[in-house]
């Protein structure tokens, strides 16, 4: 799969599954990944509820045929090379006159608007890699994730720095969740609207320089 290197590579033996959504959540936050994947934690909030309603139409097994495509929902998904299982929301697919399936294209549900860490693209690219393995398939050239807030698809090319991208996170992972603890809080962006900052606390490692002072001894008039 291009230059990238497997993470299976150095071991020589079939790597230990991690689930699909673990790429997701560690390129938007490491820790959040470990907290969730590592140690089991998870605290609901609006906008984990309203994902879940998101993919409601979409977590229920079954097919349909839509503009010359069969619509797969609910696929699982699995590669051995990379040790990753999980499923599709949507799987597009044609097939040729033996009923094979010739072409594929995942289709990842997502409540809200495009986001700037490459999580989304990155999992739904795992999809993809998982089913040219499944299924036997060249590469595929795109898929797509829907917008649920806006009723809108944007299609995601698979090109070369988005595999190799997608492949060095899979061996990040990896490593991150395999290690004693999860990785130091720190207060950012992504922090807004998480549902467990109220566990993680990052306002806690992000203390001021004068913190110290606090504890000086100090004469009182």
């Amino acid at each position: 799969m291009d230059s990238a290197v497997h993470p299976s590579a150095k071991t020589g033996s079939e790597p230990e599954r991690i689930p699909l959504s673990a790429l997701n959540q560690h390129l938007y936050c490491a820790r959040r990944a470990y907290l969730i994947h590592a140690e089991g934690v998870f605290v609901a909030n609006e906008h984990t509820v309203l994902g879940d309603l998101a993919h409601a139409a979409v977590d229920t097994p079954g097919y349909e045929h839509r503009s010359g495509w069969e619509l797969l929902r609910a696929l699982p998904l699995f590669s051995d090379v990379l040790g990753l299982s999980g499923k599709a929301d949507i799987v597009e697919v044609r097939r040729d006159a033996s009923n094979r399936i010739s072409e594929a294209r995942p289709v990842e549900t997502k409540k809200g608007p495009a986001r700037r860490w490459g999580n989304d693209q990155v999992q739904l690219c795992a999809q993809a890699l998982c089913l040219e393995e499944m299924l036997g398939l060249p590469k595929i050239g795109s898929g797509f994730i829907y917008h649920v807030a806006s009723a809108k698809r944007t299609e995601i090319a698979f090109d070369t720095p988005l595999r190799n991208l997608t492949i060095s996170t899979v061996h990040a992972v990896r490593v991150s969740l395999g290690r004693p603890a999860a990785p130091v809080a720190e207060l950012k962006p992504q922090c807004d609207g998480c549902s467990l900052r109220g566990v993680c606390l990052p306002e806690a490692a992000a203390k001021p320089a004068n913190l110290n002072r606090l504890f000086e001894p100090r004469e009182y008039v």
